[in-house]
């Protein structure tokens, strides 16, 4: 799933560790969230866009991610 954790954070100028601190994971979730390796639990979104400030919706391009999930869905 796509976010704009990266974005976000390097805006904040903080680093992943930091962030990772903040929303009580290992640095190494925020890494796999920032590659789109891993789609966080609803909590953990929530926490994040709390951290920057933005909806969850926002965070996890919702929009977005809708579209390409429907795209998907259509291919069957």
């Amino acid at each position: 799933m796509k976010t704009i954790v990266k974005e976000l954070r390097q805006a904040a100028g903080i680093t992943q560790q930091q962030l990772a601190d903040q929303v009580h994971v290992s640095s190494r979730t925020i890494i796999s969230i920032e590659k789109e390796q891993y789609n966080p639990s609803l909590m953990l979104a929530y926490r994040i866009a709390q951290v920057f400030h933005v909806s969850v919706e926002e965070l996890c391009c919702l929009s977005e991610n809708m579209k390409l999930e429907d795209q998907s869905y259509e291919n069957l």
